[in-house]
């Protein structure tokens, strides 16, 4: 068993090296990892993935039923694909274009208007993916800094962090968020208000505000007068139907006690089908265009979620992470303070450079067990792994999707920019934005 623990360990350190090298081949590493796990739990019943008491039937081929059953959290993969669908069609509708223009149209100033489109960015993101949200947004930002004359690289920058940082706030907003809810039983509600206590929606607010504030010091010198825009034509308000019918269907579905795993997962993954008949036959789009816009979904983020979950799996029920947050415990003395600052810098350090879904998978477990051991509230640990490891992100030009993106876009209009120059705006943005929520998240649940 003991032997067992560092060949699973090894497997997991390697996967995650190849994963941070190689970017692009992710999807082989953690799959390949998670084939090579199960092919142990079956030579070795019982040792890797444990048995319950009252298992009857063939101990070799419980690690896979185990996996597929329970390891993998099917319900987070409906919710996504199903999100993922709504959002591409919200993002056809031209509806947040639309609304775009109207807050620079009611803005006193073109400086005021930019943060506020930046603050729209990340309310979008709250329920659209990162990536999806600065696509939607870059062509205004791109369009109003050619009116202003002006530099587009800091408003493109603006777009990708603020969505970034609005990721965490709702249990549709990204895959972390997610896989937080699965493994702490968190609905969607409680995202809002958890134990009659402020959840982690207000806390990532508080560092929306004071993101805004840090760029409003960038825009207010750039536009002092009002700019005529040309408004977008919607194409149709029902893909904002849809999204809103999945938030208020979501909040629904959280009143419900129901043993069925995967209801709230199967309703989004329902609504955003009927989006996908609306766009063929209501919009008389082609099978092909159809098939198009459903080949086009992150399905890369599905399978790679689905190879991280039965390795994280294998590395909790053999026990590795016990003996993390027992290590880690040594470490603090006891300090709740010290506990809480070695997750928040940690997390910010490790997903500057790193995908953040792979990283929350295996601490969150850690995060909860430590705050456990020194007697504390495990919200206090977790979210602080949240804020830190999806703030993080903001840290360096590769450290989210998003920021990729946006970085190839300003390339693309001819404003290519170094590596010192994201840190210039993006480290202070981290620290300001990070340190404003973890007080708020220090205040309420420590």
């Amino acid at each position: 068993m003991e032997q067992l623990k560092w060949v699973i360990l090894a497997i997991a350190v390697i996967m995650y090296a190849l994963v941070i090298a190689f970017q692009e081949k992710k999807v082989y590493f953690t799959s390949s990892a998670a084939v090579l796990v199960l092919i142990l739990g079956i030579i070795f019943p019982g040792n890797i993935f444990q048995l319950p008491q009252d298992f009857a039937g063939s101990t070799h081929f419980y690690a896979l039923r185990h996996a597929f059953t329970e390891i993998i959290n099917w319900n987070v993969l409906l919710i996504y694909l199903g999100s993922m669908t709504i959002a591409s069609l919200f993002i056809y509708s031209k509806v947040p274009a639309r609304i775009a223009d109207g807050i620079v149209e009611k803005s006193r100033n073109t400086g005021l208007a930019m943060v506020l489109i930046l603050a729209m960015t990340g309310i979008i993101s709250i329920f659209v993916e990162n990536v999806a949200t600065v696509l939607v947004m870059a062509p205004i930002a791109l369009a109003l800094c050619r009116k202003l004359k002006m530099n587009p690289t800091l408003f493109m920058m603006g777009l990708a962090v603020m969505s970034n940082l609005e990721g965490t706030a709702t249990l549709v907003g990204d895959p972390p968020s997610m896989i937080f809810a699965s493994y702490a039983g968190y609905n969607f509600n409680d995202f809002f208000v958890h134990n009659g206590t402020l959840s982690i929606f207000f806390i990532i607010q508080a560092g929306m505000i004071a993101g805004c504030v840090y760029f409003y010091f960038f825009f207010a010198k750039n536009g002092k007068n009002k700019i005529q825009v040309d408004k977008e034509q919607v194409i149709s308000w029902f893909p904002l139907w849809l999204l809103l019918g999945m938030i208020f269907g979501l909040a629904g579905i959280s009143f419900i006690h129901t043993d069925f795993a995967y209801l709230s997962g199967l309703f989004v993954l329902a609504l955003g089908i009927a989006g996908l008949i609306w766009y063929f036959f209501i919009q008389k789009k082609t099978l092909e265009e159809t098939r198009t816009l459903v080949k086009e979904l992150d399905w890369e983020t599905i399978f790679f979620l689905i190879g991280i979950f039965v390795v994280i799996g294998a590395i909790q029920e053999i026990g590795l992470l016990e003996d993390f947050a027992v290590f880690l415990a040594g470490i603090t003395g006891g300090s709740k303070v010290l506990g809480f600052f070695i997750i928040l810098i940690v997390s910010i350090l490790i997903s500057g450079f790193v995908d953040n879904v792979p990283y929350i998978i295996a601490m969150l477990p850690v995060a909860d067990s430590l705050a456990r051991t020194l007697g504390l509230n495990p919200e206090l640990y977790m979210f602080a792994l949240l804020v830190g490891s999806c703030l993080g992100g903001n840290l360096t030009p590769f450290g989210a999707s998003a920021n990729i993106v946006s970085m190839g876009i300003i390339k693309k209009e001819g404003y290519p920019m170094k590596f010192s120059g994201w840190l210039k705006v993006g480290v202070p943005f981290t620290i300001i934005t990070t340190a404003v929520a973890s007080i708020v998240l220090w205040l309420l649940w420590a």
